[in-house]
């Protein structure tokens, strides 16, 4: 099929997606208003407050992140345009799972916090690395790289092994779910048709190498960009919609705490370079497995690290990376409870 007759079914795409996006603010908001009327109780602050709290931790989110997810596309596009062919490759080993454990270590040359590692990845696909390989990458790198190591230290040093149980268990995660998707019978599948479509036409944009990287940095951006301000807007609503002290009311018990941090992690969404110092307030109430669980999980599935995913991989490919990530790091937590 030509790429003309493909174009009249892009636009209801574009319209779907629009009506998705306004559909799920407009529930988020009726929630509100739901809640402010039937469980006042539920909540102390009014109305207004929680939704500018919603609003100030959405533009926090986004700030904090904005820095990195320009950074990751410049070196996206360093990898794409202006690096040789076969420079990067010339250093991969030949087995598949030995380059899949290169590149679960390459985040720590490239020190990009997890929303700039998602267009640095979709630059590894668009060279010629294979969805596993770049997977492997993109779970690794916001665990397994230098900041994040200085500052988890700076938090809680080496005691109860959380330090170790992160960089450990973030590096098994990541070439557990290479290994999966390695197997997998239909690699282009897991990839959404638009990143396909991208990845034409970039490897077929003429120019010169500044052409093309003007080019690769204007579709980037516009790929993710809308992206990741839905999933900071996501991260801002869902935190003043579940309240912290639901989670924080079942943090002594040694499972329920796992799951509770575990969720805390999915939607406060921040950035891996700083989320230790935030976990090392709950050190107190939660036990060092749940500390643990938190660290491993945030970084891989928060609300805001899908919503940036969801633009290279489809639904049911993120889906299968969430349930093996919360179940990895429920089963490390609990190691490290019986552990410590």
């Amino acid at each position: 099929m030509t790429r003309t007759e493909t174009r009249p079914a892009a636009a209801p795409s574009r319209t779907a997606r629009t009506l998705v996006a306004l559909s799920i603010g407009a529930g988020v908001v009726a929630v509100l208003f739901l809640i402010d009327a039937f469980a006042p109780a539920l909540f102390p602050a009014p109305l207004p407050t929680r939704a500018q709290d919603g609003l100030t931790l959405a533009i926090s989110v986004l700030i904090e992140s904005l820095p990195f997810v320009v950074l990751g596309v410049v070196l996206s596009i360093v990898v794409q345009v202006w690096v040789p062919p076969g420079v990067i490759e010339r250093w991969m080993p030949r087995r598949a799972w030995a380059r899949r454990a290169v590149l679960s270590l390459l985040g720590m040359i490239v020190p990009v916090c997890e929303c700039g590692n998602v267009p640095f990845a979709r630059g590894l696909l668009m060279r010629g690395f294979s969805v596993s390989e770049t997977m492997t990458f993109l779970i690794a790198a916001p665990i397994v790289n230098p900041i994040v190591i200085i500052t988890t230290h700076q938090a809680f040093g080496f005691s109860d092994g959380i330090l170790i149980a992160r960089l450990v268990g973030g590096y098994l995660i990541a070439n557990l779910i290479g290994w999966l998707y390695s197997r997998h019978p239909s690699p282009d599948a897991l990839l959404t048709d638009r990143f396909r479509d991208t990845c034409d036409l970039v490897v077929h944009e003429p120019g010169s190498k500044g052409r093309r990287s003007l080019a690769q940095f204007i579709i980037e951006l516009r790929a993710v960009m809308p992206a990741l301000v839905i999933g900071s807007a996501l991260a801002g609503a869902v935190q003043v919609l579940i309240p912290r002290e639901t989670l924080v009311a079942i943090g002594s018990n040694p499972a329920l705490s796992i799951v509770a941090m575990m969720a805390l992690a999915m939607v406060v969404a921040i950035c891996s370079n700083v989320d230790s110092f935030f976990a090392l307030s709950f050190a107190s109430t939660f036990t060092p497995g749940a500390i643990v669980a938190f660290l491993l999980v945030g970084p891989l599935v928060d609300v805001k690290m899908l919503a940036l995913m969801r633009t290279t991989f489809t639904t049911r490919t993120l889906a299968g990376i969430v349930v093996i990530v919360i179940l990895s790091a429920f089963v490390i937590g609990t190691v490290v409870n019986l552990l410590a």
